[in-house]
């Protein structure tokens, strides 16, 4: 099962509490206060793992905890810090508060780090209170408590491409046929349920990601059918593949099944909606009639957006495709592939 939001509460541990000791030795006739302070409870730190891929491991454990700092001891023998505790997250993370409106933290890259809960601060021992006035203190601090959160993890998949489209318009078969990824291939609606990452390899060096998101439908931005669960993952996309059905055993519209999921993208997000796209008629090899791809490369050539046609299971256009997207993936990747409160004329298909 692929898991990617979760809900966790973690925890900073308590500060040791100070010691209240006086010093008690022989030929030593002025021994005075010497309690020691607690030590400072561990924090708990999110870190970016390129080794994880989804939240799985916040499956079943929903509360971590920092370990707690040691009390101090006589002597001025101070307590032992405790031990920060460090969860692993994949790239790609948004760290939520729990109210899940409110971002607090992106752990994108490999290594980043994020304070989720600072522990408490260990009390003061009866030594720190000594004066010239007040030479035998009795008082000593407890150790504070750490912060407690509940967190909202959610995982947007980091890739260069986004497979969007209608249930059973190809993604897993393209995908398939590109990379080295395996989904789940089958005709009925829904086939994948969970979003799968493939690499294609080029040669010469030229390589990208691809990530293959389940089918979306008319009303997805407001939760039909998978709904917004993987409408996010095509966030970190910088380019879309806007995969389009013109056989006619599937009865259905391509210029209105174009019109809907560029509708579902612009209501989830304007700067989705804005993101470079190429739209790709599939299932050439079952020959439907040509105004149908010609409608739709129409649309295209009005809306300014590179059009294609394909056949997944012949192979027929992939390579002209991939070829296509290459340049377009470089150009995304450096120009920082996000848009930012776009206006409506710069959507592709506004």
């Amino acid at each position: 099962m692929f898991v990617d939001q979760a809900r966790i509460v973690v925890r900073g541990g308590v500060g040791g509490n100070g010691c209240v000791s006086f010093r008690r030795e022989k030929f030593v006739p002025r021994g005075g206060p010497d309690g020691g302070p607690g030590g400072d409870g561990g924090s708990v730190w999110l870190v970016a793992d390129r080794s994880l891929k989804a939240l799985n491991a916040f499956r079943y454990v929903r509360t971590y905890g920092a370990e707690r700092g040691r009390h101090g001891e006589g002597s001025g023998r101070a307590g032992r810090d405790g031990d920060d505790l460090i969860i692993r997250v994949p790239p790609g993370t948004v760290v939520l508060a729990g109210d899940g409106a409110t971002v607090i933290a992106d752990l994108v890259h490999e290594g980043d780090r994020f304070l989720a809960a600072k522990g408490g601060q260990g009390g003061r021992g009866n030594s720190a209170f000594a004066t010239s006035t007040h030479q035998a203190p009795r008082e000593a601090e407890d150790g504070t408590p750490g912060e407690e959160h509940e967190l909202l993890l959610e995982l947007k998949l980091i890739a260069d491409v986004g497979l969007i489209g209608f249930p059973n318009a190809g993604k897993s078969t393209l995908i398939s046929r590109i990379s080295a990824a395996r989904p789940k291939i089958a005709d009925y609606p829904f086939t994948t349920l969970e979003p799968h990452l493939g690499m294609v390899d080029l040669g010469q060096f030229r390589t990208f990601i691809v990530a293959d998101i389940p089918g979306l439908i008319e009303g997805a931005h407001a939760g039909h059918g998978l709904g917004t669960k993987f409408l996010r993952h095509v966030e970190r996309t910088r380019v879309l593949l806007h995969l389009v059905d013109i056989s006619l055993t599937s009865g259905r519209d391509p210029l209105h099944d174009l019109e809907v999921i560029n509708r579902e993208l612009a209501a989830f997000s304007p700067a989705l909606a804005s993101k470079p796209q190429v739209v790709i008629a599939t299932k050439i090899d079952t020959h439907p009639p040509p105004e149908r791809t010609h409608s739709l490369q129409a649309r295209c050539q009005e809306a300014g957006v590179p059009f294609r046609a394909i056949s997944a299971v012949t192979g027929e256009g992939l390579r002209d495709l991939l070829e296509t997207v290459w340049p377009i993936v470089q150009q995304a990747t450096k120009s920082g592939g996000e848009a930012l409160e776009p206006n409506e004329e710069e959507r592709p298909f506004s």
